[in-house]
């Protein structure tokens, strides 16, 4: 797990904001629908680095090498992060903070591993030993040179704001697409990685809604949840950013490759691990926190009572954002970690609308950070090259869901319409959608399956009765 710790004062991002400067032209996100446009106000305040599209793109200084390889160095070191973190604001950059020397960083409180780890040489070791590829190196330098790639540290004026205020932020970003974006008011769409087809459904729906009400949709790109809520906002015309447990070029699982290509194309990828650097378990809890870290708030949306969304939710609730939880069926065992948030004060809700409501008024706190940040220079492209390879078998992170127990049928017809059923009553015509089966074959099926006692149903609607 990542150390708790949190600096006593957040830096203005913008510490000398430039009068003369005005926000940058650019599109707008799609228009709010009818009984969505609580957050307008907050997004006509925010300046173009943050709502426009990835199409629009800004020009801006480029790190040296020396710096980014100073800021690898710092980042290798390991340990604490809010020692390195004064580190680099009492130095003013990585490269200053390395050339600083050993008095320099013991005044800074850097622990005596972490001074070793500075004064050793860079190479295959010190790569190795943080965990990431051997030639780490000079991966970052070739990334660095593609289109579309940023690496942003704690001192860059384009490091996220609401990220900023979180406890233990990282000490870095490693960004494909629109940088941008990470400024841009969002909300976490979490849950299951084996949801349920109604759990999909919902997902999907949430995050269309809230990228149309103008609103950036944040998740993990792990499979499930979080790959439906990318795609639902990217099918929507909305903004997405996906953060990883990997670095910023692989995807975990790799079957997401084409969808982490979608998103650094038209949305933002954001890594706190330098590119090459494989998939671990300490990883992910480390990448929910970013998440809830860069959103207003979190919704989890479907989630058993060990989840990694739940500790998504509970990051989210220790940075003071709201935590949202869609409930559903009391016989649904990916609705216990749901119900069991609404419990503890988690906001119930319906629809999109709710969420955005509840959400205006931070989302008004953030454009005044916004406004703040107008005029600093922020370096896009296009999108990343994804680095091909096999899918894993399953997940590495220990915030996998156990997924519900599936019944063992002989025939694919059965096996695919039992899939298809959830623990809330489905109507005949959804079925026929999930399933691809005609009506009078369902209704034999469903029939069997009734007097069997697997199946109940309520007013036409269908449902598994255990």
């Amino acid at each position: 797990m990542p150390d708790a710790d949190a600096p006593a004062s957040y830096p203005n991002p913008n510490p000398n904001p430039d009068p003369r400067a005005q926000p940058r032209g650019g599109p707008r996100p799609p228009a709010a629908p009818a009984g969505e446009a609580t957050l307008d106000a907050a997004l006509d305040a925010a300046p173009a680095a943050a709502t426009r599209t990835a199409g629009a793109r800004s020009d801006g200084p480029i790190r040296s090498e020396a710096d980014a390889l100073a800021l690898l160095r710092l980042l290798a070191a390991g340990g604490s992060s809010a020692a390195r973190r004064a580190l680099l604001e009492a130095c003013g950059g990585a490269a200053a903070a390395l050339a600083a020397g050993p008095s320099a960083w013991s005044q800074a409180a850097l622990s005596s591993a972490q001074v070793a780890r500075l004064r050793a040489p860079a190479g295959e070791t010190l790569w190795r030993e943080a965990g990431w590829a051997d030639d780490a190196d000079r991966r970052l330098l070739e990334w660095l040179t593609r289109p579309g790639r940023q690496l942003i540290a704690w001192t860059d004026p384009d490091y996220p704001a609401l990220l900023r205020r979180a406890p233990n932020p990282p000490l870095a970003l490693f960004v494909a697409g629109e940088p941008g974006l990470l400024w841009h008011p969002a909300v976490a769409v979490v849950g299951s990685r084996s949801p349920t087809p109604a759990g999909s459904g919902n997902a999907a729906d949430f995050a269309r809604a809230l990228a149309r009400s103008g609103l950036a949709v944040t998740s993990g790109l792990a499979a499930g949840i979080d790959a439906t809520a990318h795609r639902a906002a990217l099918d929507a015309g909305g903004l997405t950013v996906a953060v990883l447990g990997t670095g910023p070029d692989l995807a975990y699982p790799r079957r997401h490759a084409d969808l982490l290509a979608r998103i650094a194309a038209e949305g933002a990828v954001a890594s706190e691990y330098p590119p090459g650097t494989q998939a671990r378990p300490a990883h992910f809890p480390a990448r929910n926190r970013i998440v809830a870290g860069l959103s207003l708030g979190t919704l989890v949306v479907e989630a058993a009572e060990r989840s990694g969304a739940l500790i998504t939710a509970r990051l989210a609730a220790e940075c003071g954002r709201e935590v949202f939880a869609v409930p559903g069926s009391i016989h649904n065992p990916l609705a216990r970690g749901c119900h069991r948030l609404i419990r503890e004060g988690a906001g119930l809700v319906e629809s999109a609308a709710e969420v955005a409501a509840a959400l205006a008024p931070v989302a008004a706190e953030l454009a005044d950070g916004l406004r703040r940040r107008l005029g600093a220079p922020i370096d896009g492209g296009h999108a990343a090259v994804i680095q091909a390879g096999q899918d894993g078998s399953g997940p590495v992170s220990g915030d996998a869901d156990p997924a519900p127990a599936q019944a063992d049928f002989a025939d694919p017809d059965y096996q695919s319409l039992w899939n298809a059923l959830g623990f809330d009553p489905t109507g005949m015509d959804e079925l026929v959608h999930r399933t691809g089966l005609t009506t009078a074959e369902l209704s034999s099926m469903l029939l069997v399956m009734e007097l069997e006692g697997r199946v109940a149903a309520q007013h036409g609607r269908y449902f598994r009765n255990r």
